[in-house]
């Protein structure tokens, strides 16, 4: 299949978005990749899937949203290097840790970086509009201020006993992780799987792990520098970053 009917849209630096482009890279999938600004995409989204949350892939024509069935869309076209078990056991037991890691803990790991990232605008301008052209950065840090309070609601920060939540939910993944890991290396059975891609893809967004898809620009200002070292010695840290090195492919994007 040729890349150009293979086109996944998305934003720049998401975690969510990073299992959609783990799995195509891990399948060898040449494909397109299309950026968007949060905010503005929402329009755009909507009208291509029929809601605003990326990613969306389109694969020859179809529409899929979601990280958790592009990844199941992945695996029945180009079932070559399995991600789900071929065991129903493990299977089974793949699935509901990524149910539970993407209905929960990366809902949490993202209010935990937000948290900090709210206060420096400027951050989350430079983050997200990465590869635009200058005009295109300019207009939307100017711009920002508008959308603060929708970011903060769609982040999960209106609400101080969530954002307390959210630490509480991080703090008991990360134990989890590094607990089911320590034998085997891996979250289910004894080889890499769906499983771990969501979990490293998920955490990811509380370190910076050593792949171009997940490298913030910048040096991060202390308030993001600081949550972020509140984190690093963890196992599970140490964990994701091993993942990466381990099992995240370079780019197939055209």
């Amino acid at each position: 299949m040729a890349g150009s009917d293979v086109v996944l849209h998305q934003f720049v630096y998401s975690h969510y978005n990073e299992k959609a482009r783990w799995g195509l890279d891990w399948k060898g999938v040449p494909h397109e990749r299309q950026t968007y600004l949060p905010g503005p995409h929402a329009p755009l989204i909507t009208r291509l899937s029929g809601q605003a949350q990326t990613p969306v892939l389109v694969v020859d024509g179809t529409v899929v949203a979601g990280s958790g069935r592009i990844l199941e869309e992945l695996e029945r076209r180009w079932p070559d290097r399995p991600l789900f078990p071929a065991d129903p056991a493990l299977r089974a037991r793949a699935t509901a840790v990524c149910d539970e890691f993407d209905r929960e803990v990366g809902v949490a790991a993202r209010t935990v970086l937000f948290s900090e990232m709210i206060h420096e605008p400027g951050y989350i301008c430079a983050v997200f509009s990465e590869g635009k052209p200058w005009l295109v950065q300019t207009l939307y840090r100017l711009t920002f201020p508008l959308a603060r309070g929708m970011v903060a609601r769609g982040n999960g920060l209106v609400d101080p006993k969530g954002v307390e939540r959210a630490f509480e939910v991080t703090a008991r993944a990360l134990d989890r992780v590094a607990r089911d890991t320590e034998a085997t290396g891996y979250m289910v059975g004894d080889s890499f799987s769906v499983a771990d891609l969501t979990c490293a893809a998920l955490l990811a967004v509380l370190t910076t792990p050593p792949h171009p898809d997940m490298q913030r620009p910048g040096p991060p200002p202390e308030r993001v520098a600081s949550l972020l070292a509140r984190y690093e010695g963890h196992p599970a840290i140490a964990w994701v970053h091993d993942t990466y090195r381990r099992h995240r492919p370079p780019r197939a994007c055209t």
